[in-house]
């Protein structure tokens, strides 16, 4: 008899492409993500993919459905936001979907625009959560959004700047804006396992 594990359909995994929009150089991630994996859990990869951590709610829009956090008490009386621990990354995307929204962070607005690039067959190497490549370090929380990110940015690379100190020692140290690294990355994202 054969197990359950091989008689099931294969296994849809997405290739996403994530970039964080309204910064430029653009700050983007490319993730191999599992049909099964469930949206609350995508929301977790994405933080980790980009260096956030989990310190606000967040919010999925796809094909003009919501899914987010509903068991939270400011959000009671929300009744179009679907709860993301109910649904799939396949059964929200099928195969139609190519384009969707991931926001992080209601007070900074940090909004990501996900895209298809890919949907293949499961094997033994794809079959996880997993960070392809990517681009430029993730702006720290509560940095005060894009506007507040930019001159953060121009703060921390100009030592002659009035506020350099100041930020560096609000960071805690210094910050390279290029800084990505795809093993520090997947090793983030393994700890979810």
């Amino acid at each position: 008899m054969a197990s359950t594990k091989q008689s099931a359909a294969p296994q849809s995994i997405y290739q996403l492409h994530i970039a964080l929009l309204d910064i430029t150089p653009m700050i983007w991630r490319r993730l191999w993500i599992p049909g099964n994996l469930k949206l609350s859990k995508l929301d977790r990869v994405i933080q980790e993919a980009f260096g956030w951590t989990n310190s606000h709610l967040h919010e999925i829009r796809i094909a003009g459905e919501r899914y987010g956090m509903t068991n939270i008490d400011s959000l009671d009386g929300d009744d179009d936001l679907k709860d993301d621990r109910k649904f799939t990354l396949g059964n929200v995307l099928k195969d139609s979907v190519t384009e969707f929204e991931y926001e992080y962070d209601f007070g900074d607005g940090w909004r990501h625009r996900v895209q298809v690039e890919g949907i293949m067959a499961a094997t033994p190497y794809n079959d996880w959560p997993l960070c392809l490549t990517g681009e430029n370090a993730c702006p720290p929380e509560d940095v005060g959004g894009t506007g507040g990110f930019e001159d953060f940015v121009r703060s921390m690379t100009d030592p002659e700047d009035e506020e350099h100190f100041e930020c560096w020692n609000w960071h805690g140290g210094p910050f390279d804006p290029k800084g990505f690294d795809v093993n520090t990355t997947n090793a983030r994202i393994r700890r979810l396992r």
